[in-house]
C-alpha cells in the first residue's frame, strides 16, 4: 500500500492509521474477527480502512453487511426496507441504516476497482431515488389516511412530484452531496381543488406542501444514526421565501414572467425522480421553451456571462485555490461548459437537452459545436476530478471538495487512488485543471472590445438630427454624392423610426454595435446601394426579435457572413429578411461542411413531430425545408458543390416535404372518413420534380394514383366511396403544401400534367391512367413521363406505376412522326415562352436552352426505349445523357459536350435564381458554345428545333 520511497514518517503514520482501524473492526463482532482471519478478505479491508473512516465504522455498527462483502466481493445492491404503519417509529433510523450500508457497498467496490467513476454516480444516484421513492410512498400513503387525496375525475390520486435538479437530475450525484429537490403537483383534471377528500381536508397547497416538508425531515434530519440525504430545497421559485410546493400551472406563469437565465440553467438537469414521475416529464416538456429557445440563443449569454463573473469573483473572494469542485478548472467549471452550450444551442439541437454531462459532450462534439480534442480534455479532466471528489468524501463522510491539508489525510487519498505520494497527485490535478481553465476562459470571452468610436459609429449614433452624409463617403460607402444621400435618408429614417425608438437599453447598446459594423460592411460590397436597402430591410425585422440583434453582435462571424450573404444574393437576403430563423444557419458549422444525402434530408423532413394541430407541424416543416434549402443555397453560392448536386438535393429534399404532407394529409382524412381497405395511394413527381433538377422556389409538378374499388366506401362514421376518399386526400395534399403559416408556404403545386389536364379528375385510379397511356395521351404526354417518378406512398403501387410507364415509353413508334410531333411542340413552346432579345437569352426556353435538350432526350427514349430499356431508367439529365451513350445513340464527343452545356447552363440558371432575376444571361462564347452543341446534338437525331422560316 505504502511506497518505499515514502517519507518514513509517513509511512509509519499511514500504517499505524489503518491498523487501528482494523483492529477496531476486528474487536466490534466475531463476524468481524472470522472475516478478518481470511487473508485476502484481511487485505482488502485494510485498502477500504486507508480510503474510508467511514466504510469502517458501518462494518463496525453492521456486521451481517461485513458477512456479506467478505462472501461475494461483488456484491449487488441490498434491497430497500419496508417502511409501513407497524413500524412508524423505526422509519428514519431503517432508511439511513440502509443509506450507511449501501453507500459502504460502493465504497468497497469502488476502492477495490470493481466500478469506474461513472459506475459510482450511478449507484450514489439510484440510492438517492430509492430512498426519496420509499420514504414519500410511506409518508404519502400515511397522509392520506388523514387528510385524504386530490384525485382527477377518474379517481386518481394526483400525487406530489418530486423534481431532482442539479446532479440528482443529471444521473451524478457525488458520494456525500446533498440533493436538490423542488416539490411540484398537477391539478389539472381534478373538478375541485379546493380541498382534499379525507376527514380533515387540507387545501392543495398545504397539503402538497406538509406533505413536501415532512418527506424533508424525514432524510434530512441528523438522528443518532446519522441522516439520510441533505435536502436542499432552495431552488424553488423565489427561493427561500416562495412555496414549498408549486402547482405546475403557477410554476408556468412563474417561469414565463419572472424566470431568469440562472433558474432555466438549474433546470436542464431536472428530473422527476419520486411520486408522479409521468405527470412531471410532461411539465418538462411544457416547460422546455423556457429552458430552451427555438432560436440560437444569444440573447442569453449576458446572463451566462454574469454567472460565469460570478463564479470567478467567489473563486477570488472565498480563495478556492484548493477546491476542486468551486476553484479554478474545477468540476463547476467544466459544467458551466457544457451547460452554456447547450442553453445557446439546445432549442435548435434536440440532441443538445441531455440531462448526464459526459453524453451531452459527446453530443456537442457530434453537432461540431466543440473540437473533439477539447472534449477529450475536458471528459478526461471530469472523470479525474470526480474520482477525486468522491474519495474526498468517502474518507468521513463529508460534504467536501477541497483538498486536505493534513498530510495523512493526504497521503491517505493518494495511496487510495495509486499515486506515488501526494506530490504526484497534486501534479495530475493541477495538469487537469490548466486545461479546463483554459477551455473555461475562452467560452463567453468579452464582446469585442469597445474602442474609440469611429467615424460611421460616431454617424449613425447622431441621426436623426446631426450626422454629416459626407461620413458614408469618406467611409468607402459610395462616390455618388446622390447614393449617399439616398442612403443618409434611409438611415435618418431608421433611427426615428417606432421600432428603433421602442428597443431597450441593451438593445440599443446592441444595434449601436451592430449597425456600424454593416454600414461599412454595405459600403464595401459591388453594388453599395443595393447591398444598404436589403440589409436595412431585413434589419427591421431583426429588431423585433432581440435574440438575433444579440446574435449578430455576439458574433462577429455571422454578422460578416450576412453582409457578404444578403450583399450577392437576392434570394438569400429575401429569405433572411422574412425568416430571421435561418441567421441561425450562418453560425451551424454544418452550413461549411458535408451536404446531406437523400436519406438524411427524408430522414430530417420525415422526424417533424406529430402533434399538435396542421398548422404546428406545417410550420415546423416549413422551417425544417428552410433551413436546408438555405444550407445548399449557400454551398452552391461558395462554389462548394455543383448546380446539378444542389438541384438534386433540392428535389430530394421536396421528396421528404411531399412524404411528411402526405403523412399528414391521410391522418386528417382518415379522421373524417376511416380509411379504404386494401387501397393504395402515390404521388408522381414529373418535370423537374421528376427529373431531379428542381431549382431555388420552384413549384412541383404532381400527379396523384390511387388502386381500388372507386366504390368501394371507407371504414369511418362518415364513410366515403374511394374514389371520393383519394380525391379529397389529393386536395388535401395541394392545400397543405400551399398553406401559409408564420415560416411561409411550403411550395406551390401544379397539377395539370395529369391525364385529361385541368378538365380531368384530380386523382386517378391506376387502371384509368394506364388505359389513358395506352389509348389517349399525346406525344408530350409520353415525353413528361420520362421524367416522371414516385416521390411519396406506397412502394407496391410504385412498382405498378413503373411497369405502366415502361410499357407506355417501350411502345414502337414511328421515328418520322416522333421527330415531327417533338419539334412541332417544342417550337410552339419557344413561341409563346421564349424571352430572348438581341443582349441576352432565355436559359431555359431559348434556342439550345434548358428545355431543348429535355426535349432532345425525352425524344431519344421514346425513339430507342424498346431495343434499349436502360434508356427508360434514368430521370435526371446526365444520368440519361450517360445512358444515350451506352445505348450508341451519342458518342463519346457529343456525351461530353452535353454534360458541359447541361452543367453551364443550370448554374447560370440557380445562380440568376439566387439573385432573383429572370433565368436570362448575357450573350458571350461560352454560352454559344453550350447552345451550339445542344442544336448539334439535336439536328444529329432529325431534331430540327429552330423556329420554322417565315
Amino acid at each position: 500500500m505504502t511506497p518505499s520511497h515514502h517519507d518514513a514518517a509517513t509511512a509509519t503514520a499511514l500504517d499505524t492509521c489503518i491498523d487501528r482501524a482494523i483492529e477496531r473492526l476486528r474487536a466490534s463482532s466475531p463476524e468481524a474477527a472470522s472475516a478478518l482471519a481470511d487473508p485476502q478478505v484481511a487485505a482488502r479491508l485494510r485498502r477500504l480502512a486507508g480510503a474510508s473512516d467511514f466504510a469502517i465504522e458501518t462494518l463496525r455498527r453492521q456486521p451481517a453487511l461485513l458477512e456479506r462483502l467478505a462472501a461475494d466481493p461483488a456484491a449487488p445492491a441490498l434491497p430497500m426496507p419496508v417502511l409501513d404503519a407497524g413500524n412508524r417509529g423505526d422509519w428514519g433510523a431503517l432508511l439511513r441504516r440502509h443509506r450507511a450500508a449501501e453507500s459502504t457497498r460502493l465504497v468497497w467496490r469502488d476502492v477495490l476497482g470493481l466500478d469506474d467513476v461513472a459506475a459510482t454516480l450511478a449507484g450514489t444516484t439510484g440510492l438517492a431515488e430509492d430512498c426519496l421513492r420509499v420514504a414519500l410512498d410511506a409518508l404519502e400513503l400515511e397522509f392520506a389516511g388523514r387528510h385524504g387525496m386530490f384525485r382527477d375525475d377518474g379517481g386518481r390520486p394526483r400525487r406530489l412530484v418530486v423534481f431532482g435538479l442539479g446532479k440528482l437530475g443529471g444521473g451524478e450525484l457525488n458520494f456525500s452531496s446533498d440533493v436538490d429537490l423542488v416539490y411540484g403537483y398537477d391539478l389539472d383534471g381534478v373538478a375541485d381543488p379546493q380541498a382534499s377528500d379525507g376527514e380533515r381536508p387540507l387545501a392543495a397547497e398545504t397539503w402538497y406542501a406538509r406533505l413536501g416538508q415532512q418527506l424533508a425531515r424525514l432524510l434530512d434530519e441528523v438522528t443518532g444514526d446519522g441522516f439520510c440525504h441533505r435536502v436542499d430545497l432552495r431552488l424553488r421559485p423565489y427561493g427561500s421565501a416562495g412555496r414549498v410546493a408549486w402547482s405546475f400551472s403557477a410554476m408556468e406563469q412563474y417561469f414565463q414572467h419572472e424566470g431568469r437565465d440562472w433558474e432555466r440553467y438549474a433546470w436542464q438537469k431536472a428530473r422527476p425522480v419520486a411520486g408522479d414521475i409521468e405527470a412531471g416529464e410532461r411539465f418538462l416538456v411544457a416547460l422546455r421553451p423556457f429552458i430552451y429557445r427555438r432560436y440560437l440563443d444569444f440573447g442569453a449569454l449576458d446572463g451566462l456571462r454574469t454567472m460565469k463573473a460570478a463564479i470567478a469573483a467567489e473563486v477570488a473572494r472565498k480563495e478556492l485555490a484548493d477546491d476542486i469542485k468551486r476553484g479554478p478548472g474545477g468540476i463547476r467549471e467544466i459544467e458551466f461548459l457544457v451547460q452554456a452550450l447547450q442553453l445557446i444551442r439546445g432549442g435548435r439541437e434536440p440532441a443538445l437537452r441531455g440531462r448526464a454531462l459526459l453524453p451531452t459532450l459527446h453530443a456537442l462534439v457530434q453537432a461540431r459545436q466543440m473540437e473533439a480534442a477539447a472534449a477529450e480534455a475536458l471528459e478526461e479532466a471530469y472523470l479525474f476530478l470526480r474520482r477525486l471528489e468522491n474519495r474526498l468524501q468517502m474518507l468521513a463522510d463529508a460534504q467536501t471538495h477541497a483538498l486536505p491539508e493534513d498530510p495523512l489525510a493526504r497521503d491517505r487519498i493518494a495511496g487510495g487512488l495509486d499515486f506515488d505520494g501526494w506530490d504526484a497527485l497534486r501534479e495530475a490535478l493541477d495538469r487537469r485543471r490548466e486545461a479546463v481553465g483554459a477551455e473555461f476562459a475562452a467560452l463567453l470571452a468579452p464582446r469585442r472590445s469597445q474602442a474609440a468610436p469611429d467615424a460611421l459609429a460616431l454617424y449613425w449614433r447622431a441621426l436623426p438630427d446631426a450626422g454629416a452624409a459626407d461620413t458614408l463617403v469618406e467611409a468607402g460607402f459610395t462616390d455618388a454624392s446622390s447614393d449617399a444621400e439616398e442612403a443618409d435618408g434611409l438611415l435618418r429614417d431608421l433611427a426615428r423610426s417606432p421600432a428603433v425608438a421602442a428597443l431597450s437599453d441593451r438593445a440599443r447598446a446592441r444595434l449601436d454595435r451592430v449597425l456600424p459594423a454593416l454600414l461599412q460592411g454595405a459600403a464595401q460590397a459591388s453594388h453599395p446601394m443595393l447591398a444598404l436597402r436589403r440589409l436595412l430591410t431585413m434589419l427591421h425585422n431583426i429588431l423585433r426579435r432581440s435574440a438575433y440583434l444579440a446574435l449578430l453582435d455576439e458574433q462577429p462571424a455571422a454578422l460578416a457572413r450576412m453582409v457578404e450573404v444578403v450583399s450577392q444574393s437576392a434570394l438569400l437576403a429575401e429569405r433572411l429578411a422574412l425568416h430571421p430563423l435561418l441567421l441561425d444557419e450562418l453560425l451551424d458549422a454544418r452550413v461549411s461542411g458535408p451536404l446531406p444525402g437523400r436519406t438524411e434530408l427524408f430522414d430530417a423532413c420525415a422526424g417533424v413531430p406529430g402533434g399538435g394541430d396542421a398548422e404546428t407541424v406545417l410550420q415546423a416543416l416549413n422551417e425544417v425545408r428552410q433551413a436546408l434549402s438555405f444550407r445548399i443555397a449557400m454551398a452552391f453560392r461558395d462554389g462548394r458543390q455543383s448546380a446539378e448536386a444542389s438541384a438534386r438535393q433540392l428535389a430530394w429534399l421536396a421528396d421528404g416535404v411531399v412524404a411528411r404532407v402526405l403523412a399528414l394529409a391521410w391522418q386528417e382524412v382518415a379522421g373524417n372518413h376511416g380509411e379504404v381497405h386494401g387501397a393504395r395511394f402515390v404521388v408522381l413527381g414529373y418535370g423537374s420534380l421528376g427529373g431531379e433538377e428542381l431549382g431555388f422556389g420552384s413549384d412541383l409538378d404532381l400527379v396523384f394514383l390511387y388502386d381500388a374499388d372507386p366504390d368501394a366506401p371507407s371504414d369511418g362514421a362518415r364513410p366515403i366511396e374511394a374514389s371520393r376518399w383519394f380525391s379529397r386526400l389529393a386536395q388535401k395534399i395541394v392545400a397543405l403544401l400551399g398553406a401559409v403559416t408564420a415560416a411561409g408556404r411550403l411550395f406551390d403545386v401544379d397539377v395539370r400534367l395529369r391525364p385529361d389536364g385541368a378538365q380531368g379528375l384530380l386523382v386517378s385510379s391506376l387502371a384509368s391512367y394506364s388505359e389513358y397511356q395506352r389509348e389517349r395521351a399525346w406525344t408530350w404526354e409520353h415525353q413528361a413521363l420520362v421524367r416522371a417518378r414516385m416521390v411519396a406512398g406506397g412502394a407496391g403501387l410504385g412498382d405498378d406505376f413503373e411497369r405502366v410507364r415502361a410499357q407506355t415509353l417501350s411502345r414502337a413508334r414511328d421515328p418520322d412522326r416522333l421527330a415531327d410531333d417533338v419539334v412541332t411542340m417544342r417550337r410552339r413552346m419557344r413561341a409563346e415562352l421564349d424571352r430572348s432579345d438581341a443582349a441576352s437569352f432565355d436559359l431555359k426556353q431559348g434556342e439550345g436552352g434548358l428545355v431543348d435538350l429535355e426535349f432532345l432526350l425525352q425524344a431519344m427514349v421514346l425513339r430507342h426505349g424498346l431495343e434499349h430499356p436502360a434508356l427508360l431508367e434514368p430521370r435526371h439529365t446526365p444520368g440519361l445523357i450517360d445512358a444515350a451513350r451506352e445505348a450508341g445513340v451519342f458518342g463519346p464527343a457529343t456525351t461530353a459536350d452535353l454534360h458541359a452545356a447541361h452543367a453551364y447552363l443550370l448554374d447560370l440558371g440557380l445562380s440568376c435564381t439566387l439573385d432573383r432575376r429572370q433565368r436570362r444571361a448575357p450573350r458571350d462564347a461560352a454560352l454559344d458554345r453550350a447552345r451550339a452543341a445542344i442544336g448539334a446534338a439535336a439536328r444529329a437525331q432529325g431534331l430540327d428545333f429552330a423556329a420554322a422560316p417565315r
